[in-house]
């Protein structure tokens, strides 16, 4: 039987979960909820209705998982602890610092209701945050490094547009070369904010703004730019639509340890990623734990889960003996 999905919010990340489930024959996408007027709302699969926001209760027996697609900002410390009360969730919350807050929260809504919620799903957190685990359970003695990209910051991006004088832009997040072969080097470099990645900017100006004022701004900006080396590119709009419309991301992992009695072995463990597209990369995610999430309600269990909580195996359409046979 197919797990039957719900998907609340339709911005880029839920249009990603939509293409993802139709990737997955084991799923079945029925209903996209929006705060928007359902009529103004096109979606890909003929067979799924859209409907408002405030009819979601209708549904509570023929939606098996719920993937909430809203910000982490203001929409998913919300949304998932309320939704869960009434549906197997999932979702995207990435403010790392805010996690445990959310999980507790989440996790009371959960067992209240008796359903599954599965937060912080996606590449980091949920990705990353597994290769970080694995690697520090096996190199006990070691160091971790994270970099991100090449890649579009969205937050970021937003952040820019902000400011007066700025009709569009995109910021994009760069490792620095010569900090990443540090990390990979096994010297456990120390390394600063500054030197671990850079800022680059395309920004479309409104008529009459003052480019250098902009650029202060942009650069002096405290938690989004002031730590960072960061370059501002004034562009047109034609040229920021032509070459920085795409979401692409990425980014690496490491864990530098060593091993023997005198410690005298190096090793390096490396995941990385390189994505055309953030949203649906991450959607694919969610869609692989929602089938997790699906099961985990078969089972009788409730409340709430992190990446590090699910089995492999629960992610794979595919049976315990295929794994087996397949893969191990």
């Amino acid at each position: 039987m197919s797990t039957r999905i719900g998907i609340l919010g339709y911005g880029n990340l839920g249009r990603g979960v939509e293409c993802a489930v139709r990737q997955n024959d084991d799923m079945e996408l029925v209903a996209v909820f929006t705060r928007r007027n359902p009529e103004s709302v096109s979606i890909l699969t003929e067979t799924a209705k859209v409907c408002n926001i405030a009819d979601v209760e209708q549904w509570k027996d023929r939606i098996d998982v719920m993937i909430i697609c809203g910000g982490s900002a203001t929409d998913l410390p919300e949304q998932t602890p309320e939704y869960v009360k009434s549906f197997n969730v999932i979702d995207s919350f990435d403010t790392h610092a805010k996690i445990p807050e959310h999980f507790a929260n989440v996790d009371a809504a959960a067992k209240a209701g008796g359903h599954i919620g599965i937060i912080s799903v996606g590449w980091d957190p949920g990705m990353f945050s597994l290769n970080r685990l694995y690697a520090n359970a096996i190199l006990p003695e070691g160091k971790d490094y994270t970099f991100w990209g090449k890649g579009v910051s969205q937050g970021h991006s937003d952040a820019i547009r902000r400011i007066e004088g700025v009709k569009n832009a995109k910021q994009y997040t760069i490792p620095v070369d010569a900090a990443l072969d540090a990390a990979r080097s096994g010297r456990n470099p120390e390394l600063t904010t500054r030197e671990k990645h850079t800022r680059e900017c395309f920004v479309v100006l409104e008529e009459g703004a003052d480019a250098a004022k902009v650029e202060e701004t942009i650069k002096t900006m405290p938690n989004y730019f002031a730590d960072y080396d960061t370059t501002v590119h004034f562009i047109s709009e034609e040229e920021l639509l032509a070459n920085h419309s795409g979401i692409p991301h990425g980014g690496f992992v490491l864990r530098s340890g060593v091993t023997g009695w005198e410690k005298e072995n190096k090793h390096l463990i490396e995941y990385s990623l390189k994505l055309d597209s953030n949203p649906e990369f991450t959607a694919s995610v969610l869609v692989a734990y929602a089938r997790a999430a699906h099961r985990l309600a078969k089972e009788g269990q409730s409340g709430c889960k992190t990446v590090f909580d699910i089995a492999p195996a629960y992610l794979s359409a595919k049976s315990a003996e295929e794994l087996r046979a397949s893969m191990l």
